[in-house]
């Protein structure tokens, strides 16, 4: 952690921001972990932002519809309040399919601060989770252009972290996350990062 001098001569400890970019099929698991990541780093003293990739459709980018250059789109925009965020202080997690590579890398070569974390499930088991029925509505063809159905999901070739949801309990996962800032120094070991 950077320390800053003010005009007093009062010194301040300003925390390093960074974005924790959650990518993964629909129903992989991205939001519950967001939300045990982002109390856990809440309780260690952390400024915590969560950009949910259905809220921010909801509210940055309504309108938008699913072709590649609006899902491109609306990636760029999570990306770019991450980054506000993130250069202030703040422990950005991102959790939005974000399905094309080269659109993952060019945010994160915007942000510079960037930890991808593949949350990993197979469709099966996403389907099998699926409580709001868009998988069964997408494979009957009802919802076209479907992340993992449809329209492609391209899976990140060298994350920082890949965290199966379907092979650990989310503690685990959670936890495996926090390491992961750690040994990234991104946080610091033990201690109000």
């Amino acid at each position: 952690m950077a320390q800053v001098e003010l005009a007093s001569g009062r010194r301040i400890r300003q925390s390093s921001g960074f974005a924790l970019w959650f990518t993964g099929l629909s129903g992989a698991g991205k939001s519950t972990l967001a939300a045990a990541v982002s109390q856990e780093l809440r309780r260690h003293g952390r400024a915590v932002e969560v950009l949910d990739g259905d809220e921010v459709r909801q509210n940055l980018s309504k309108g938008l519809g699913f072709s590649r250059a609006d899902r491109d789109t609306n990636i760029r925009r999570i990306g770019y309040v991450a980054k506000l965020l993130a250069r202030n202080g703040v422990a950005v997690i991102t959790a939005a399919i974000s399905p094309y590579r080269a659109i993952r890398e060019e945010v994160r070569h915007e942000i510079g601060a960037f930890v991808e974390v593949y949350v990993k499930a197979s469709l099966e088991e996403c389907i099998r989770r699926d409580t709001k029925g868009l998988y069964r509505r997408a494979l009957a063809g009802e919802i076209p252009q479907f992340t993992g159905v449809s329209d492609p999901y391209e899976a990140p070739l060298e994350p920082e972290l890949v965290v199966d949801t379907e092979q650990e309990p989310l503690e685990h996962s959670a936890a495996r996350v926090i390491d992961c800032l750690v040994e990234l120094e991104y946080l610091g070991s033990g201690t109000n990062a």
